[in-house]
């Protein structure tokens, strides 16, 4: 929010008071030193200036807000490509999972596939404020949960910088300002260039180019500034990586230290246990047939050497026998080293999807008088995210000769009924996000009094296609006893075909072209964001005290929200097999805001306060869709002398319901039983203590057999929005901190400490925290989370789990931000040195009033210390950076409950701790008089993500999967820019 004009100066004092730090590419800003007189020269200055963290307009030498800046040039350094690389590299942001492109591949995310978003803390992105000039920017995304700002909108080509408010500002800014602002600042005046920028990996996958222009001309009357800009960056997949290919355990021998997963005969190196594919799931009633025994085709024609075919393992009543060439596998050690389950799908799985980006902008300003300049702004943005998948799908079928029969299941016999698992790579989106922003205003001066009224409008308009797999094809043969020829399907109304559950080549993913059409189609479906805003605000001097000047600000806001979410024609018909099914989400709010702030001088020039200050705001807001409350805050500045300056605050903050929070409409999915199911054979973590006591007794008070299996079918999962039972978040947020710049040195350096409490957070629980919240109650006979999910009277499944939305205790975050600055010169070089550190203290959640508080600091995608170091050095035309990046290390064992767990009956370690792990970018930049070249190598040592076992942490193949940690390994970039 910072417009300075180039003729003001910041003066060291400047940096102390604002908490400022930053070093933009190959050059350190000279500050004007001055003298005791600072203070004094800055009243002089008549430009006024709006400083992130006050509405009111000062000379902009007197904040203490705790603002990190981060320019755009520090991108070019460390080759970043976009917006969301550069934020993400904030210790306010990299000590916590964020989600990126990659990561919205992975899971479901809010915004859909491509998404980038910001969450300040770890407190969610709906908790992080987005402006763009001061002004808010509307959200993006598809599907039903959209609600940030999507980062992949703005490119670095028109950022100057980025300014990072560390501290809640509900009160100022509005409720979705519970962990801070992020206000991107676009460049002015008459720069302008041409820009091309690639980085590449040295390995296969990632490459990102980038072309833009920018133009800006001023002109007696006004200004304007054009900037186009065009990305495309290339898929990774899972394949382009060793450390993603293959899935395993990831345990260790106690006694040797060494690897104690399971080897593959077949392959002689760790077994692959990703998805497994072509097989047959066995239901027996024979009591034959060990539990979780698959039948298996022998492909290779090599399983023979290492086990016995179906058709002469078993003897007796109702035993299996198959068609030649099967095998049982997944019964055992040996056998489960043979399961298939590292299909050549995988390697062409996205990890990071390919994404095109095309961006139009457009702002300018016309002096009207000589009070009075009428600005605007016009943001066009096209974003393209193309994704690639595999999946399983199945059918539940008889055999040939038991229960009703099947004469399709030729050749299979015994008292057994089957499941054929088929893997498909009919999978994966294409997104397509047409994004566009208009805002116009006036500001101006009456007297000495600034205001600025200004209305903006954003429209989000994207499209997702999807590819899927009809479910009434599959469901409509579900235990047929033979053809459904004659048939007709019960939604598209298409004549039946019979597929080919038990064929190898079909389970294999080899389809002919002519089942495809039966099975597999595409969808697009349509969401549409809408937001608007006005604004008005009036700043300037009430009245005069001994100490100076009251500064005062008052403004007004009216904003409405709406959102259309409307899925495509299959899953509106529920008619989708394994996908989420929803309904049309569509939801309203008007909100409307009334604020004030005012700046009180205490003291001046007195003994041990230079300067003191008390700034109060307040902040009353109505939202249609829940109610009205106010929120406030208190803030001291306390300039003590010497440089060394005291700051504090203390602000509330109430959040009401986003609109995908109310209004949801209800979506339901599928998870396996083992996924959510902790009762699935309690009786034998009873036995090896590797289950909570809680669990085991819960468990077995609700009647589930000691030796329980778990369901055979997927539990329905619905997610629903909470309008009408919802209430709003209301949060408490404090600072503490000092900022130090002695005189005698060009030092610089502060420390504060924050403190976050949210009460009545709204949240969307997981399936597996509802019912594994229920069975590890210690209150399990009134435990709320049990009425959220019923299991199944004949085969005790977990059938239903409701997940809406709601609101849970608390949650908490508390830590310590330290930066340090020291700019300095010899007569070979100038150098700079900067360095930042986030200490996180605690960030626990509590889900309700009487549970534990559930502590994440330490652990994976949390971890307790997070850096930043920044060496810079210029000389001549030359400036060379090596940039830093520290993630401290984190465990899960304590989560865990140790060290140690069964595998195959017997004990090895679990790795669920990441190292301290560095990540270095070293560049170097050419200067001509109007070409630069910047050169130089991300991850310069080809830093791997951490491994880690599987339990219990989130991993791809054997690497930890948290953003925090690299995934493009060592790449080079190259940076030129043509200045015109």
């Amino acid at each position: 929010m910072i417009q300075l004009a180039e003729e003001l100066k910041l003066s060291r004092l400047a940096l102390a008071l604002g908490c400022v730090f930053a070093a933009s590419s190959g050059a350190v800003h000279a500050q004007d030193t001055g003298d005791q007189d600072d203070d004094n020269n800055a009243e002089e200055v008549t430009e006024k200036i709006q400083v992130t963290g006050s509405r009111i307009r000062t000379d902009g030498l007197d904040q203490a807000s705790p603002v990190e800046i981060i320019s755009s040039d520090e991108a070019v350094d460390q080759g970043l490509v976009t917006l969301g690389d550069l934020l993400r590299t904030s210790t306010v942001a990299a000590g916590s999972n964020q989600i990126t492109a990659a990561a919205s591949t992975a899971f479901v995310t809010e915004g859909g596939t491509g998404t980038e978003t910001l969450s300040l803390r770890g407190l969610g992105a709906n908790r992080t404020l987005v402006l763009l000039n001061g002004r808010r920017i509307g959200p993006a995304g598809t599907r039903g949960q959209v609600n940030a700002f999507d980062l992949n909108i703005m490119p670095l080509a028109a950022i100057e910088r980025v300014e990072i408010l560390k501290d809640g500002a509900s009160s100022l800014y509005g409720s979705d300002a519970v962990a801070g602002v992020v206000n991107i600042i676009t460049k002015d005046g008459d720069e302008s260039n041409f820009n091309v920028n690639y980085s590449h990996p040295f390995d296969d996958g990632g490459a990102s180019a980038r072309v833009n222009g920018t133009l800006g001309r001023s002109f007696d009357s006004g200004s304007f500034r054009i900037v186009g800009d065009y990305q495309k960056t290339q898929e990774l997949t899972r394949g382009d990586r060793d450390f993603f290919a293959c899935a395993s355990p990831y345990v260790i021998d106690p006694s040797t230290g060494d690897r104690a997963d399971i080897i593959d005969p077949r392959t002689g190196t760790y077994h692959c246990n990703d998805l497994p594919w072509g097989h047959v799931w066995i239901y027996d009633y024979s009591g034959l047939v060990p539990p979780g025994t698959l039948a298996q085709y022998d492909y290779d024609g090599d399983l023979g050497n290492y086990l016995t075919p179906f058709n002469e393992w078993q003897d007796g009543p109702g035993a299996m026998r198959t068609p030649e060439g099967w095998y049982p596998v997944g019964f055992d050690q040996a056998s489960d080293a043979l399961v298939n389950a590292d299909h050549p799908f995988q390697d062409l799985e996205t990890l990071s999807p390919e994404t095109e980006v095309a961006t139009a902008f457009l702002q300018g300003e016309y002096w009207m008088s000589d009070t009075t300049t009428l600005y605007g702004e016009v943001l066009l943005n096209r974003r393209k995210t193309i994704s690639n998948g595999y999946r399983q799908f199945w059918s539940y079928i008889y055999n040939e000769d038991f229960f009703a029969g099947n004469t399709l299941s030729e050749g299979w016999t015994g008292a057994q009924w089957l499941s054929p698992t088929a893997i498909t790579d009919h999978s994966g989106s294409e997104i397509t996000v047409d994004y566009r922003r208009f805002v116009v205003g006036l500001e101006g001066m009456v007297g000495d009094w600034n205001w600025d009224v200004n209305y903006q409008s954003s429209y989000s308009d994207g499209e997702y296609q999807n590819k899927i797999i009809y479910q009434d094809a599959i469901f409509d043969q579900n235990f047929l006893t033979g053809s459904c020829e004659g048939m007709e399907l019960s939604v598209r109304g298409i004549p039946c075909q019979d597929i080919p559950w038990l064929d190898p080549q079909f389970l294999a993913g080899n389809i002919s072209q002519g089942m495809k059409d039966f099975l597999f189609g595409e969808e697009t479906g349509n969401t549409i964001y809408k937001q608007e805003t006005l604004e008005g605000l009036i700043s300037g001097q009430a009245y005069d005290l001994p100490a100076g000047p009251i500064g005062m600000a008052l403004g007004m806001q009216w904003q409405s929200d709406e959102i259309v979410d409307t899925p495509g024609d299959v899953t509106l018909a529920r008619n989708a097999w394994g996908s989420s099914a929803a309904g049309i989400t569509r939801g309203k709010s008007t909100t409307k805001a009334f604020f004030g702030e005012f700046q009180l001088p205490i003291l001046r020039d007195a003994a041990f306060a230079e300067r003191l200050d008390v700034s109060l705001s307040g902040r009353w807001t109505d939202v249609s869709t829940y109610g009205s409350d106010t929120t406030f805050k208190a803030s001291v500045n306390w300039l003590v002398g010497e440089g060394f300056r005291i700051r504090g605050s203390r602000g509330t903050s109430f959040r009401s319901p986003a609109l995908y929070e109310l209004f949801l409409n209800d979506q339901s999915s599928f998870i396996g039983q083992r996924s959510i199911d902790p009762c699935i054979r309690w009786g034998e973590g009873a036995d090896d203590g590797s289950i909570n006591p809680f669990v085991a007794a819960n468990c077995e008070a609700d009647g589930i057999p000691r030796d329980y299996a778990g369901g055979a079918i997927s539990a329905t999962v619905f997610t629903g929005g909470g309008f009408g039972q919802l209430e709003a978040e209301t949060s408490v947020a404090e600072t503490f901190g000092f900022v130090w710049i002695p005189d005698f040195t060009e030092f610089s350096m502060s420390v504060d400490y924050f403190d976050i409490q949210i009460d009545g957070e709204v949240t969307l629980l997981s399936a597996a925290q509802i019912v594994g919240g229920c069975y590890a109650s210690e209150n399990f006979s009134t435990e709320p989370l049990c009425d959220q999910f019923f299991r199944n009277e004949t085969d005790l499944r977990v059938e239903e789990v409701e997940g809406n939305y709601l609101n849970i205790a608390s949650q908490t975050n508390r830590g310590v931000d330290l930066q340090f600055n020291y700019p300095f010169s010899t007569d070979f070089a100038e150098f700079n040195v900067r360095y930042e550190h986030t200490i996180q203290i605690e960030a626990s959640r509590k889900l309700l009033p009487t549970s534990t508080p559930q502590d994440r600091v330490g652990e994976l995608g949390s971890p307790k210390h997070v850096g930043n170091l920044s060496l810079a050095m210029m000389m001549d035309d030359w400036s060379y950076n090596w940039t830093t990046r520290m993630i401290g290390s984190a465990s899960n064992h304590d989560e865990y409950g140790g060290f140690e767990t069964s595998y195959y009956g017997e004990t090895v370690l679990v790795d669920l701790d990441t190292p301290t792990t560095f990540y270095h970018a070293i560049s170097a930049t050419r200067d001509w008089d109007n070409l630069s070249l910047t050169f130089g190598v991300a991850n310069a040592f080809d830093k791997e993500p951490p491994q880690v076992s599987s339990v219990y942490a989130t991993t791809i193949g054997t690497a930890a999967f948290y953003s925090q940690y690299d995934w493009f390994g060592r790449r080079a970039f190259v940076n030129l820019t043509y200045q015109f």
